[in-house]
């Protein structure tokens, strides 16, 4: 792979919907690449996580970040912005992946320099798909920094 040794890449998915957590982790347990997934419910924890703030003091950075928009607290806009313009987590890829299709949050997302934007699937298996697809992308084919 990439750029990278045989250690585990590290995922962050911050999202809020129970059954797409579980969906997500099923998908990148049947998957071909090594990983850590750690997992937040809304963009303050996202935020307290990547800032290694309690109770998230020994979290190890993410590689890749799976952002969903609609979250409570502070929505994944919102989390995007600081991420983006913070120096110590500006270089981790974000994915959104999120319900919305409105061209819209497609726009801002780019603008606030999201690395892609994905439609979440409703059907089952594309969503899996989707999800597997992410991961032979991102964990696979490019090359990430090192942290």
């Amino acid at each position: 792979m990439p750029g990278y040794s045989s250690r585990p890449i590290e995922i962050l998915l911050v999202e809020d919907n129970p059954a797409d957590i579980r969906l997500t982790k099923e998908a990148l347990k049947e998957g071909k690449i090594l990983n850590n997934l750690s997992e937040v419910h809304d963009g303050v924890e996202a935020l307290k996580y990547l800032r290694a703030m309690a109770p998230y003091g020994d979290r190890v950075m993410p590689d890749l970040i799976l952002l969903d928009l609609n979250m409570p607290k502070k929505d994944g806009r919102e989390v995007l912005t600081e991420i983006k313009t913070d120096g110590d987590l500006k270089r981790i890829p974000v994915v959104v992946l999120t319900t919305s299709r409105a061209e819209k949050d497609i726009l801002c997302s780019y603008n606030l320099h999201a690395n892609c934007f994905i439609t979440k699937p409703v059907d089952l298996i594309q969503f899996i798909e989707v999800v597997k697809t992410i991961e032979n992308f991102w964990l696979s084919i490019v090359t990430l920094p090192k942290s």
